[in-house]
């Protein structure tokens, strides 16, 4: 038993398997994620390579757009298929998932193509959007973004209720992995032979049809697998229920997708162009860095869901706890690696990305102290609490937007980074404190403490190394090495707090 396991407050039979559920998901979404960033990462690169500042900046004010709406129109009901298909599956095996789907996917499609009219039939929405570019081509552009909205949406729902029959497979292979392959895929001939603001838009686009027909056929072979195919009638559907809890979602996650990207719509509309392509870049960056956070999410948001529909709450707030040190153990060393080495990671992205350093190291600061609540906004929506979610997601927007509309004119891109830095840094901290008083989960046990440790110790080596050799190449890969050799002396020796054999375990466990 593990010192972790031997924490649990009510321990027994039951509870490592949602432990190792969850950790066998993690190591699929940590698997999508890599490839996620890496991907990312090159499509990017491709981008601003071939486009430059400006030119990039455009096409990602477009993706700002299009992501913010087609996650907008979802109206809430991906992340009401996670938790409700969960319960569903749990408590009566599944009967109602089918009406279920038609209360969800309806209503997307309506949203997302009455979201799309204006931008397919009012060229003022283009020309306020992108003021820099001639009113023709931002207009083309912007249609082009509405024309495939309706299609993106329902890929996206089709995906939660994916999620809700608890594997996070077909999210992963398609989301993460199937749809930014396709894009580096078409972008790399583009780029090198046409490159264009239309041709790469497109890039980024047209992936979204084949990732819709991939997400549907997936989840057909998990109702399948599940024997969730029953006619809606031999269930009841909890239409009341799931658009109570989903109504709040939908707003909630308008100002969750609203505040990666409000950043770049405010910086191409009050600075320039060139400054929403270099804040798209460090945007990037750090949300890379959150992607294991990610990854650990899909996996703990269907257990909880059943978890607490089974009235396990002790087992539920253990699953928290052990998933929260995993995500602090792996994801603050990331984050001091880029904040210490700011100008030479963004080089990469080219010369007039490097201005951009200060802003990097803001959000990375923001971005640990995402990751040390773990996934409390999680904990939050699957116990029910869309509506105390909305009003904390609220809250942060209004900070950031207030934020970022005095600082972005005067300061631009350090502007946007500090406007969202803060707004990070009051949802996630007003969502700990939720779940801690009002359903007492808590986050800090040895196990914490020890991740917590294994990050200031990578610190220090860092600093030492930034202090002898400069923001430099040579010294990105000197703390690298350094790094990674003080963070696997510390996973080892303090493997068991840490519940690493549990983690790895499972690996184990799949190989074998």
């Amino acid at each position: 038993m593990t010192a972790l396991e031997a924490a649990a407050p009510t321990p027994g039979a039951a509870a490592p398997s949602s432990v190792a559920a969850a950790a066998r998901g993690g190591w699929w979404g940590v698997a999508g994620s890599a490839a996620n960033a890496v991907l990312a990462f090159v499509f990017v690169g491709l981008i601003t390579r071939a486009l430059g500042a400006q030119g990039a900046g455009s096409v990602f004010t477009g993706v700002a757009l299009f992501t913010i709406l087609s996650n907008a129109c979802k109206l809430g009901s991906d992340t009401g298929l996670v938790r409700f298909v969960a319960r569903d599956i749990a408590v009566s095996g599944g009967r109602s998932v089918g009406g279920l789907l038609r209360a969800a996917v309806v209503p997307a499609v309506v949203a997302s193509t009455v979201a799309a009219l204006p931008l397919l039939l009012c060229p003022a929405v283009a020309t306020a959007l992108l003021p820099h570019l001639r009113p023709a081509d931002a207009v083309t552009l912007v249609r082009l973004f509405g024309a495939f909205l309706p299609v993106a949406t329902v890929g996206l729902v089709l995906l939660g209720a994916g999620q809700g029959h608890g594997t996070v497979v077909p999210f992963v292979g398609v989301e993460q992995i199937g749809k930014p392959l396709l894009r580096v895929a078409i972008a790399v001939p583009v780029a090198c032979y046409a490159p264009g603001m239309l041709p790469l838009a497109a890039a980024w686009l047209l992936p979204a049809l084949a990732g819709t027909v991939a997400a549907w056929l997936a989840l057909r072979r998990c109702r399948a697998a599940r024997g969730t195919t029953h006619p809606a009638a031999h269930g009841t559907i909890p239409w009341r229920d799931f658009w109570g809890f989903a109504a709040p979602r939908a707003v909630s996650s308008l100002f969750d997708y609203s505040a990666v990207w409000v950043g770049v719509i405010l910086l191409s509309a009050l600075a320039t162009g060139a400054e929403a392509g270099v804040y798209t870049a460090i945007g990037r960056v750090v949300t890379a860095g959150t992607l294991l956070q990610l990854a650990i999410r899909l996996a703990v948001a269907p257990q909880i869901s059943r978890l607490l529909a089974v009235d396990q709450l002790a087992e539920a707030r253990h699953l928290h706890r052990v998933s929260t040190c995993w995500v602090v153990l792996f994801s603050w060393p990331v984050f001091l690696l880029l904040a210490g080495f700011p100008r030479t990671v963004l080089s990469v992205f080219g010369p007039e990305f490097v201005h951009g350093a200060p802003a990097l190291v803001v959000l990375c600061g923001a971005a640990m102290v995402n990751v040390a609540v773990g996934n409390a906004q999680t904990v939050l929506l699957m116990s029910g609490k869309s509506s105390w979610h909305l009003v904390v997601t609220a809250v942060a927007f209004t900070v950031q937007l207030t934020v970022g509309v005095l600082t972005v004119p005067r300061w631009g891109v350090l502007g946007a980074a500090l406007s969202w830095g803060a707004a990070i840094v009051v949802e996630n901290l007003s969502a700990a404190v939720l779940i801690r008083l009002r359903l007492g989960f808590t986050t800090v046990d040895r196990g914490y403490r020890t991740a917590l440790g294994a990050g200031l110790a990578v610190a220090s080596v860092l600093a030492a190394v930034r202090f002898l050799t400069g923001d430099t190449l040579s010294g990105l890969a000197a703390g690298m090495t350094l790094g990674m050799c003080v963070f696997g002396t510390t996973l080892w020796w303090y493997r068991r707090p840490l519940g690493v054999s549990e983690l790895f375990g499972v690996l184990r466990r799949r190989t074998a």
